[in-house]
């Protein structure tokens, strides 16, 4: 089985009220080597892209994997570890649940904002889709491309 680490962010300007613009982004990293993808989610709260963005990550790997994820949202990590009850958001989770099946996954919490170079980045990604309103591929690239070939 591939060894995959995913780290996972999720941005919602407005968190839901108003006029939100949410973001899902997944950077993937495989032997040292990475690559970013993202998606614009629209009016979404926080939780549900931080829900969306660990779905888009696992939804992109083509065969069972064992997957290390990296997420700054306890929320998504504590309910797929199975401390938090799926209560709400029920459709969000049903989608990251089908993602999953496949594969051997560790989830892990990271502090966010912290100095994490790989989820930095990504909240970086979530952050601009999110506010752009669209997944910029120049922009994924650029910043996927600053972390070279790094192991962690």
């Amino acid at each position: 089985m591939k060894e995959v680490t995913i780290v996972c962010d999720g941005s919602s300007l407005g968190n839901g009220k108003g006029n939100p613009r949410a973001a899902a982004v997944a950077v993937l990293g495989y032997k040292g080597y990475w690559r970013g993808f993202g998606e614009y989610l629209g009016s979404a709260t926080n939780q549900q892209a931080e829900i969306a963005a660990a779905a888009i990550g696992l939804e992109k790997l083509s065969q069972p994997c064992k997957v290390r994820v990296l997420s700054d949202s306890r929320y998504v990590v504590e309910t797929m570890t199975g401390n938090f009850r799926k209560k709400t958001n029920l459709e969000w989770w049903a989608k990251l649940d089908k993602a999953a099946q496949k594969h051997t996954i560790k989830w892990e919490w990271v502090k966010g904002h912290n100095g994490h170079e790989v989820q930095e980045i990504v909240d970086t990604l979530a952050r601009k889709t999110a506010e752009l309103g669209k997944v910029d591929a120049q922009m994924f690239e650029e910043l996927v491309a600053e972390l070279g070939v790094l192991e962690i």
